[in-house]
């Protein structure tokens, strides 16, 4: 009988820090580089605009320190209370404007609803309709490593939230969180399973390898799961956007795995959006049913939290769809630096 030996699994990398994109994120690298380095004031954060590059870095750079941190930084900047103070003057101008931006459903049932109406299937309706029918591997390619920066930490921001439950609530999303992490099967962790999808596409999956090639608008939908994550007040605006993700994955996922496999991307590639398929379908009743609603059985006023979650989070990947579309269509990249040519499977 032969046997197969198991692949041999890397430790999670420590990324280098990214160039800047400004005075504030330049300020943090400095920071981090040098504990006696000055950080911006109120003023300089004030000036800046909250979805622009220069603050979505300078955010993600301190968020990514209870993450895998940054090579050459030490480990206990995760708690400096002069970067804290710094993220904070932050959080409070993007948690502002997102406020001032997102929707304002007047129930969790009536988010929720909109999110299971499916739009126009043509090319208009978005980016996985867009890649469904017309995108070629060059697209699949910069789509995975924007793609990148959340699904290599798939369902960390979101395990913040389980000690700030409990009863049924706590119980449903643990499950949920459990077919997240692989249900026990390190190779079946869903952020192993797109580092093999990177791989058929010929991308580097070194965790953080994609972050200067990621605009703006791709940072905010991963600096947004950490700015709920890590705040207890707003444990029922991550419940929303969980429920965002899990709601409208399924049928995105289909058409993913579909454009994956007219391109022929490889069977990793297809396996990733498979998985999430089925996967997917389940959770969105676990989420809605087994979490948002004992939750607000038990909590009624955090409704207009779950709410703002989920209007947030598709505010966000409207932005991102957007940007992404837009160059596309235009015949560009839709990165900041272009990506070198495939070195995997897919050609």
């Amino acid at each position: 009988m032969t046997t197969t030996a198991p692949r041999q699994e890397s430790r999670a990398t420590t990324p280098p820090l990214p160039p800047a994109r400004g005075p504030l994120s330049a300020a943090v690298i400095a920071s981090l580089r040098d504990s006696t380095a000055p950080l911006p004031d109120a003023g300089a954060v004030t000036a800046a605009d909250p979805y622009g590059d220069d603050a979505q870095l300078a955010l993600y750079l301190l968020y990514e320190l209870h993450y895998q941190g940054f090579a050459g930084v030490a480990e206990d900047r995760e708690w400096d209370v002069d970067l804290l103070r710094l993220r904070g003057r932050l959080e409070e101008r993007f948690l502002a404007r997102l406020r001032a931006d997102a929707p304002r459903r007047p129930s969790a049932a009536d988010a929720i609803d909109a999110l299971l109406i499916e739009p126009v299937a043509d090319e208009d309706a978005g980016v996985s309709h867009w890649l469904q029918s017309a995108g070629g591997l060059r697209e699949l390619r910069e789509y995975a490593a924007l793609r990148s920066l959340y699904h290599l930490k798939e369902a960390d921001p979101h395990a913040w939230v389980l000690p700030r439950l409990y009863g049924r609530a706590k119980a449903a999303m643990v499950a949920v969180e459990f077919d997240e992490f692989g249900a026990g099967h390190a190779e079946d962790v869903h952020a192993r399973l797109f580092a093999d999808l990177m791989a058929d596409l010929g991308l580097d999956t070194a965790y953080g390898r994609w972050l200067d090639a990621a605009p703006a608008e791709a940072l905010a939908t991963v600096n947004v799961m950490s700015l709920f994550g890590l705040h207890r007040s707003l444990r029922g605006a991550l419940v929303g956007h969980f429920a965002a993700v899990e709601i409208t994955s399924s049928p995105g996922s289909r058409r993913l795995a579909r454009a994956m496999r007219r391109t022929g991307a490889g069977p990793a590639a297809e396996r990733f959006y498979d998985e999430h398929v089925e996967a997917d379908a389940v959770h969105e009743q676990v989420v809605r049913h087994e979490v948002i609603a004992p939750l607000l059985a038990a909590e009624p006023r955090l409704e207009a939290d779950v709410v703002f979650g989920v209007e947030a989070t598709g505010l966000l990947e409207d932005r991102l769809g957007a940007a992404l579309l837009d160059a596309w269509r235009a015949g560009r990249s839709a990165l900041r630096t272009p990506l070198p040519e495939s070195g995997g499977r897919a050609r």
